[in-house]
Order: structure tokens, then sequence, then C-alpha cells
């Protein structure tokens, strides 16, 4: 990669060397006469590296000539940076009125020392490029000019582009056929199966394993899903971490031991019917996969685990049976043609009605084995040239070099970087600081790129981000990135590297990068390195080793929060890496931050985030004046920004999500106009810490992203200051979030009107909190018809204006508005209009703690909750449902008139509310005005969750008839009905329940034969169930149980003669008994549990002691006993009376 980073870094130095900015240095200093002979230098030499790059392919000597001139340029880049830095902070200083330091700094002896030192250090740099330019003559270099480079940015493209796109998987169907197969029907003998695909990169198995994780039928089949990668380090306890962490969405505790990670896991997995897919491993260990696999066995029959490996070795340890081994191969000859010509048609510039470029196309899609990876590689290269000879010309002179060895993809996928502009080269070399199979944030990666100067704003009219974001777009066009899509809103755009891919960023990369993880390796690390990432842990004992490195990035990519940064350690960094532009130390703990940070001059991008200790910046840090972003996100600890942050006139990116104890903002703040990141705005309270007002936005219009303004309710002057804050100005702004104090009692007035905080149209998320104002809503509400997500939380609001135009609104939620009555001024039939412009994307809705809100128009009739109850037609309510809504949730608002929802088919959550419409939607007509309403899809037909509490109105027929409709329903909680009895209703319909939670059921006695229909139920949970007496006759049929519980019933029977509930439930994982008063020893059918993982005993008084059965219970992980103080004292270790019965378990409390 020397040779397109040296073109890039001349390219740049020249550049800098003609700015009027080191022309005014040159005055200072008296270097005018370097300056300009480095110049002609550095031309002199960016005229023959063309042809230099072009040489190193099959020169060495001419490669090591270029790695010795990038150096040399690197470093001109510094002192030019060095240069550029003082004259800033002179700048900065303004003018005549110098602080007392510079004034220092530019006295005349200073002025004049520090000019010899430059000077010097200039000659020095022009020496060396001298010599390196005299040996251009040996080479016999031609001058040559680079071409003008396609960008991804300036070619015919689709108008719309979506990086959540799903490229057909081409050729696979036989493939997906045969795994689904595997995964759906296939009967083992084992509760947990393993199925390996076995195949050499770059075939796609990865992406075969994706595509039936992902199958909707495949979701609806396993109770939990999980995907774990794991590459080449077979390390047990990580890839346990990583199974856990794809179960809860948060890694656990690095510190915990492996018996504690263990147990986590069976927690989760133990007697779950799971999907796990366990991503690329390459250890064929047979005792370490047998660890491993143990761990896993605890899953409930039908449970699978879909293996994706390189090595047949690894496919035949999981799985003996060959003709469970899926094979991949390469794409046939037409598979092949097919994807490579839907990716190198793509773009247009290639005619692919054309006979010669089908002709040549055809041979170079034969040349790339069928390897689908290579195959998109290299048709994303070749899209972007126009002529049929540009293809034949890489066929012939690029392609032909290659050898066609089986699995052999690297020279190929290396063309592709070979053919990229020089400035992605650069971007993508980068990205080998990454470990393999780590999920990159998009956004941070480009902020890496800009600090180190790889991003050209050749265009002023766009951000540094938005070209940034461009390139990222380009390599993902050409195949380098991956999986790109948002899986949280929180987390942004990530995306990963194919393996082979980071082999080849690895491989250009060569020694200017490394991830340095042992001793070994960092004293391996050469000078010419420049940038490294490290594990956290050896940060003070490896620093040392890279004094006079002139690194340019350090970073780290491990949660570390145990680490504790010294003053030791922030004294090494600063000593050894002073050339730093990307410094990256979050989650380590951090306490303290060195004033001394300001000796890093050169940097440009800083993340301190999660580092809850940080209380105080240091003063000092506003002499970085080159910072474009610092990142401070989630350090709760911190109570203020740097008091002089104005002076960091560069400053792009202010991180501070999540700095939960701010007390207010900086005055300066608003001269940031630059600012394009500024998550929160602190007011302050009472003006004790002399923070910056609200005024301080006004000219903050480059701000994108999210905005948070919070302690509103203290502002003083608030109309002047609201309109002050000008955010109607911020079009690049997509989330807003506007928080009062709820700690207040200032009286709200007129002068604190919404009305003043009218934000710009092209919003998309608002959020407004707190609000105990007038009752009215801002005019500007109907203007934001981009709104994607709104939310109100405590207003005082009687009315809300009608959403139901929105078009993009997909997300509603209301939250204690305890004074809201109706939400449209309408009536039904006024507000209705035709059913497409009635929330048109409305998804989910949720409406809580609203207890004067009983209708959803205003209307003056008096309404009744339980007249007409079966009455469908209710001022027309009939005819008016929501078209597309997804999920619904309703607590404690007595709602009694509003739009039907026959479309749900995630949730619905009643609490506290009346049952009219839920009986209305239940009886809707097939005429109603709801598209997703037919006489083939019931109303609520596709529900998959249905829980309801407390409903008025709601009796045994109706919950009855809901039964019958909800045929999709895997989830029901049904509790505080007084007036339903469960054991007269038809289950049958519930054939794919999965999990029933009955609560606080007083006619329950016993529970209903029809249960026994339920034959998917896994988990039943029965709480406060006074009446009920026992679980005979039907429960003896459930025998597919996994988890049951039973808490505070208290005429329940569980012993006794001839009871024999449990002789059959040999599924049972779980098994929970809590304040069961009649509970008075666990009896002998326990010994039928032989899978039983986990039995937890709580408060059961008459409980004494533990039978012998116990010992039949080998695989009890977990005995938890709590407040049956006479059972704790037999149970104790070593010395109990039931010690005996109970050793063999692992984890007793």
């Amino acid at each position: 990669m020397a040779e397109a980073i040296a073109f890039d870094i001349a390219a740049e130095l020249i550049i800098k060397l003609s700015s009027r900015a080191l022309s005014q240095v040159g005055l200072w200093w008296n270097l005018e006469h370097d300056i300009h002979d480095l110049k002609r230098t550095v031309c002199q030499i960016k005229a023959v590296l063309l042809d230099a790059e072009e040489k190193s392919v099959t020169d060495n000597l001419v490669k090591v000539w270029l790695e010795e001139l990038k150096d040399v340029l690197y470093d001109a880049d510094d002192l030019l940076d060095d240069f550029s830095t003082e004259a800033l902070r002179k700048d900065v200083s303004g003018g005549n009125k110098l602080t007392k330091e510079v004034r220092l700094f530019f006295s005349s002896s200073n002025h004049f020392a520090y000019g010899l030192k430059m000077g010097r250090k200039m000659k020095a740099i022009k020496a060396r490029l001298d010599s390196i330019e005299r040996e251009t003559n040996t080479f016999g270099f031609i001058p040559r000019d680079r071409p003008a480079e396609t960008s991804f940015m300036t070619k015919r493209r689709q108008q719309t582009h979506s990086f959540e796109r799903e490229d057909d998987i081409i050729g696979r169907d036989d493939d997906k056929a045969a795994l689904l197969k595997l995964v759906l029907e296939f009967q083992s003998e084992e509760n947990v199966y393993i199925i390996p695909i076995v195949g050499f990169g770059g075939l796609g198995k990865t992406a075969l394993a994706q595509l039936v994780y992902n199958h909707e039928i495949v979701k609806n089949h396993f109770a939990l899903m999980m995907f774990a990668s794991v590459s080449d380090d077979f390390d047990v306890k990580v890839i346990v971490a990583n199974i856990i962490k794809s179960v809860t969405n948060q890694a656990p505790d690095q510190n915990l031991e492996m018996d504690q990670l263990q147990k986590q896991l069976r927690d989760k997995i133990d007697g779950k019917k799971y999907l796990l897919v366990l991503d690329d491993i390459w250890d064929d260990d047979p005792e370490k996969w047998s660890r491993l696999k143990k761990l896993l066995m605890g899953g409930a029959k039908g449970s699978r685990i879909i293996v994706t490996t390189r090595s047949l070795r690894v496919a035949e340890i999981t799985n003996k049976c060959p003709s469970h081994v899926l094979k991949l191969k390469g794409l046939s000859d037409d598979d092949a043609w097919s994807l490579f010509k839907k990716i190198a048609f793509e773009q247009g510039y290639a005619d692919s009605t054309n006979s010669a470029f089908v002709e040549v196309g055809r041979q170079i899609s034969e040349r790339c084995g069928g390897v689908p990876l290579a195959i998109r590689t290299i048709a994303g290269t070749l899209s972007l040239k126009k002529t049929a000879n540009e293809w034949h010309s890489f066929k012939e002179n690029e392609l032909a070099k290659i050898s066609q060895i089986e699995g052999e993809l690297l020279p190929i996928l290396k063309l592709s970087y070979d053919h990229l502009p020089s400035h992605l080269k650069h971007c993508f070399a980068y990205c080998r600081l990454y470990p393999k199979d780590y999920r990159i944030e998009v956004e941070e990666l480009v902020q890496f790129w800009i600090a180190q100067g790889f991003i050209k704003q050749l265009n002023q009219g766009q951000s540094l981000e938005e070209i940034g974001f461009g390139y990222f777009k380009d390599l993902v066009e050409r195949s380098f990135f991956q999986e790109v899509g948002e899986r949280y809103s929180w987390e942004g755009l990530t995306c990963k590297m194919h393996d082979l891919m980071h082999d080849v960023a690895e491989s250009v990369a060569g020694m200017e990068s490394s991830i340095v993880d042992s001793n070994k390796i960092a004293s391996d690390v050469g000078e010419k390195c420049r940038h490294i990432s490290i594990n956290p842990l050896l940060i003070p004992s490896l620093i040392p080793l890279f004094k006079g490195k002139k690194l340019r990035t350090l970073l780290h990519f491990q949660d570390n929060n145990d680490q504790k940064l010294s003053d030791e350690t922030w004294d090494l960094i600063i000593a050894n890496c002073g050339c730093l532009r990307v410094l990256k130390l979050d989650s380590m703990g951090i306490r303290k931050i060195s004033p001394s940070i300001c000796k890093l001059k050169h940097l440009r991008y800083l993340d301190l985030s999660w580092n809850f200790n940080i209380k105080i910046l240091p003063k000092s840090i506003c002499k970085i004046q080159n910072l474009l972003a610092l990142k401070l996100d989630w350090c709760d600890g911190l109570q203020e920004l740097p008091k002089k942050i104005e002076k960091l006139v560069n400053l792009t990116h202010i991180g501070c999500e999540g700095c939960l104890d701010l007390t207010h903002m900086p005055r300066g703040i608003g001269k940031l106009t630059s600012l394009e990141t500024l998550r929160m705005f602190v007011v302050d309270k009472d003006g004790s810490h002399g923070g910056a007002d609200l005024s301080e936005l006004r000219l903050l219009n480059n701000l994108r992203g999210h905005l948070e303004i919070t302690n509103l309710g203290f502002v003083k002057n608030a109309k002047e200051k609201f309109k002050a804050a000008n955010l109607k100005e911020k079009q690049h702004l997509r989330s807003l979030h506007l928080q009062w104090n709820v700690d207040s009692d200032d009286d709200y007035d007129d002068e604190k009107s919404l009305e003043d905080l009218q934000p710009h149209p092209n919003l998309k998320q608002l959020h407004i909190a707190g609000w105990r104002g007038d009752a009215k809503f801002p005019s500007w509400l109907s203007l934001l018809t981009n709104l994607v997500y709104m939310t109100i939380h405590r207003g005082n609001f009687k009315q809300i204006p009608s959403f139901a135009q929105f078009p993009c609104l997909k997300r509603l939620t209301i939250r204690y508005c305890t004074k809201l009555e109706y939400m449209d001024d309408n009536s039904p039939k006024g507000s209705q209009g035709e059913a497409q412009s009635f929330f048109p994307s409305l998804k989910h809705l949720s409406l809580w703690d609203c207890p004067n809100m009983k209708s959803w128009w205003r209307t003056t009739k008096p309404i009744d909750d339980d007249s007409n109850e079966d009455d469908t037609t209710v001022m027309g309510t009939s005819t008016m449902a929501f078209p597309c809504l997804s999920s619904l949730t309703i607590q404690n608002c007595p709602l009694t008139l509003m739009p039907l929802y026959p479309s749900l088919d995630d949730k619905l959550e009643l609490r506290n509310t009346s049952s009219r419409p839920l009986k209305q939607t239940i009886k809707m007509n097939i005429n109603a005005k709801a598209p997703s309403t037919s006489t083939s899809s019931l109303p609520l037909s596709k529900l998959k969750s249905f829980d309801v509490h407390n409903i008025e109105g709601f009796y045994t027929h109706t919950l009855d008839e809901c039964l019958q409709h909800l045929t999709s329903l895997k989830r029901l909680t049904i509790g505080d009905c007084k007036e339903v009895d469960l054991e007269g209703m038809q289950w049958e319909p519930l054939k794919n329940l999965s999990h029933l939670e009955i609560d606080n059921i007083p006619k329950l006695v016993s529970l209903s034969i029809w249960l026994q229909h339920l034959v998917q139920l896994q988990t039943l949970k029965i709480h406060n169930c006074n009446g009920l007496r026992s679980l005979l006759p039907v429960f003896q049929h459930l025998t597919f149980l996994e988890e049951f519980e039973v808490k505070d019933c208290k005429k329940l029977e569980l012993s006794g003669a001839g009871i024999q509930i449990f002789q059959d439930h040999t599924s049972l994982r779980s098994l929970r008994l809590e304040h069961i008063p009649k509970c008075r020893h666990l009896p002998k059918w326990l010994q039928h549990l032989t899978n039983l993982q986990g039995l937890y005993l709580v408060n059961l008084p008459n409980l004494t002691s533990l039978p012998d059965e116990m010992r039949c219970l080998t695989k009890l992980q977990i005995l938890y006993i709590d407040g049956i103080p006479q059972l704790e004292e037999r149970c104790r270790k070593d010395i109990g009376a039931d010690w005996h019965k109970i050793a063999h378990i692992p984890h007793i409390w």
C-alpha cells in the first residue's frame, strides 16, 4: 500500500506547502526558502510515483524505496502540522489579545529559537528527500499523472440507496432446502443436534446460515435464537461469553470465572428449544469441542446448532453422520454468471446486451471459481469500467497472473484492492486495526478516517462526514464490507469485514498497522508502524516499546472497566506517542486525565467514553486546538465540560450522551460553529455555575443527529431564550428531546410556551417530557410531516392534536399525561377520511397512565363503559381502524372509544382499561375500512402475544371469543380478571401457544381439560389463584412442559394419596414452588423429573425435609431454597441431615 499512500501524502503536502497559512509561517520564522525547496522536491518525486507504483509489484527494491519515501513524507507531514498548530495557537489567541503564555512564546528569544529548531528539522527532511530523489535515476522512473478517478459519489446510480439491501443468494436453493429440512424436520435421538456447513472461504457458508436463521418459519419454530462468531481462537470461555451476549445483547462481566459463565449460559438455554449458529470454527481439537458441547446439551428436544467451518475435520468432529454434513461447492457457471451480471452491469456503465461485454464477462466469471465473494468483488470492480477493452485488459493482464488453486482467493481479492482509487486504499487498509469478525460502527470509522486526513473535501457544500460516508458506500458497493445495517437504533449503522477481506487489509497495510496483544508483537513493531490497536491490559507494559515509533493511532476494541489507567501510564502515552491523531481509551476505568495531555498537539480524535469516574477534565485539554472529536458519552460522573472550550475552534463532535451529572454547558460553546454533534445541552438550574444559556445554540446550525435539551423549566426570560435557541434553522437535526425538570415548582405561564421551540420540519423524532405549562399543543406540530417517532411524557395537555394524517409516523408513545381527555378534536366520522390516510404508517402505539382519557375523540355524549357492550357500530367506530398497527399497549387509560386494531401481529397488552374496543375489534365485519382485514384473515388472527389484566366488562365468553381468533398466539398472560372462569373455555385454537401465565383468577378451581390441546406449551406459570385446589386431571397431559411455576396458591395440594402429577414430565427443566402452605413434603413423583435442572423452593413454611428421591435428579444443576429456615438448616453443607441427598447438585443456595 506504500505507493498509494505515498502519492496521497505527497499530494496533500503540496497543498499544505502552497497554502497562505504556511507562507505566513515562513515569514514568521524566516523559512520561506526552505518551504519553497521542500515543495519543489516533493513535486518532482510525486511526478514519478505512479510509475514506481507499477514497478513495485515486481521489483522489491522499488517497494523498499517507496516504504522509505512514505516514512519521510509522514515526518514532513508531522512537521507541517507543527507549523499549522503554532499558527492556530497564535490565531486563537486573538491578535493583540495574546495570553501571557503565547506572548512569552512569541517573544523575540523564543521566536528565534523555535525558528532555528524548525529550520533544522526542515533541512533534515529536505536532505532525506534529496537522497531519495537521487535514487529515482537508478530506477529510471517515468513521470506520469494519475487519471481522474471515478467515484461512486459521481457515477450514475439509483436515486435512493439502502444498506439494508439483501442481494439474492443465487444458486443455493438446494443447499437452503437441505439445511431447512435438517433444522426443522429431521428427528434426532439427541435433544440438541449439530449440523455442520463446510467449505473454503468465500463460498457463502455464513450467508447460508444467516438465510436460514432469519427465515420466518425458523424464527417461529425456536424459543431462543443465538448467533456467535468463533474464528481462529477457540477459547471456550470467550465463546460462552459471546453466546450469552447474543441472548442478552450485553456482554457478561469479563471478570467472571468459567464456572459462573457456564451457570449463566445454562440459565439462558437449558430447557429451551434453541437454534445456535457457531460461525467460522477453525480449531479441530476434539477436546476443546467436547468441553463446549457439554455446556450446550441442556436444550430442549429439537434444539439445533449450526456450525460453519472451512475444515472437514471440524465438521467430522461435530457430526459423525457424513450425510448430515452440508458440503458447499462453488456455484455452477450459469449461477456464477447470474451473480456476476447482477453486480457488474448494475451501474449502467457496461451494456449487458453488448456481446463483447458478455463474452469477456463470462470468461472472467468462470475464473472466479464459482466463489460468491470473489465474483462479487471482481464484478464490483469491473462495474466502473466503461469499455469492453478495459474488461479484456483486466482479464489478460491481471487476472491471467493469478494461479487457479481452489480456495486461494487472496490474490483475486487483492486485484480489486489494486483497482481502488488511492483515497479508498487508505481507508480500507486502516480497517486492518479491527479484530476479525468485529462489528464496526460506521460513524466511528468515518471519524477515524477524517482524523487521519484520509477524507478529501473537494466540495465545500458537503461535510467531511458526508464525504467519508460516501467513501464507505463506495467500499460497500465493491463488496469490501458485508452485513451492513442498523441492528439497534442506539447503535447506528454497523458492518463487518469477511475474514478474507481482513486478510487482504492486513496484507496491504503491511508494517504500517498492527494489532498488538502480546509483548512479542509489540517488540516486532517497526519504526515505520503508524497505527496500532492494543490489548488494554497491556498498555502500561507495552507503551514504552513504542518510543520513537511516531504512532498516529492508538486504540482498543475491548471493554475493560476494571483496568485503571494510572498517572504513570498517561505520562508514558504522552511521552512516547506525541504524533497521535487518534486516541481511543473508552471503558478503561479512567479516574483522572493528565494535564500534560495538551502535549498531544496533533490529536484530532479523543475518546474517553464509558469512564464513569471522570468528574472533571483538565483545563489544558483546550490547548489541543486540532481536536475534531471529543467523545465523553456515558461518563456519568462528569460534572462539567472545560470552561474555555471555545478555544477548540476545530471541534466538530462533542459526545456527552448519558453524562447525567452535567450541571451546565460552558459559556462560549456557541462560538463552535463547526459543531455537528452535541447530544445534550444542559440548562444551568440556578445560574450558580455561570453556564451558557439557550442563546448559545443560535448559530450552531450544523448540528446533526440527536439533541436533548434538559432543565428547560429553569430558563429565565424563557420566551426570549427559547426563540434565541433558533431550533427551526437546524435542518440537519433528526431527533429532538425537550426535557423539562420534574423537580421544579416554578409557575408555568405563557412565557414558557412550547410555541417558541419550533424545530425544523426535517425532524424525524420528537420527545417532549415534563411540560407542565399551558394545555395547548404548539401550532408548529402539524408542520412536522417527516416525524417517524413521537413521545409525550408527563404533560399537562388536555388534548393532543391528531397525528392521523402524519404519513411517516411509525411509533407513538404517550405516558403520564394525567389531564389528557382525548386525542382528536373531531368526531370519529369527521376524522376518518380515507382509510389509507388514517395513520398510514403507524406500527406501534403505547398509551400509559392517562386516567382521564375515556375517548380517542372529543365527544359531548356521556360514555358508559359497559352500555351496549356488543354494539359494534357505536359512533361509527366499526369503520375506524388502524390499517397497519403491529403492537398496542394500553395501561391505566379508561379508553372506551378508540380506533380498532384488527391488523395487530405482534403484541396486545391491556391493563386497567375498557374491554369495549377489544370486543368491537373481534366483532369487526369484513367491510371495515382496514386494509389488513379480509375474509381469509380474522381480526387479531396474526397476534403473537396477548397480555390482559383487570379489564372492565371482560367476561368468560369475551375471552373465549377472543381465543377463537388468536390462532397464531405464542404467549398469553391473563391476570386480575375476577369474572373470568377458565375451566369451561375452548383452548383448542391455541395450538401455537408456548407460554401461558395465569395470575389472580379467583374463579380458577382446577385447570381446564382443554389445556391438553396446547401441544406447544413449554412454560406455565400460575400465581395468586387462591381457589385452585388441584392440578388434576389435566396436568398429567402437559408432558411437553419445560418450565412450571406455581406461587401464592393457598389451597393447592401437590401431594397425597394417589396423586402422581409429574410422573411423565421428562421434559421439565425448571420447577418453582413458592408460598404454597399445603406443601408439607415433596412427593415421590419428583424422581420422574429426570431432566430437571433447576428446582426453586421459596416460602414453603410446612416443608421440613427433602425426600430421598432427590438423589435421582442427576441432571439437577441448581437448588434454590429461601424463606424455609428448618429446611435450610437440614441442607447445610456436609453437616445437614439432608445434605447426602443433594450433595451431587453443583449450585445450592
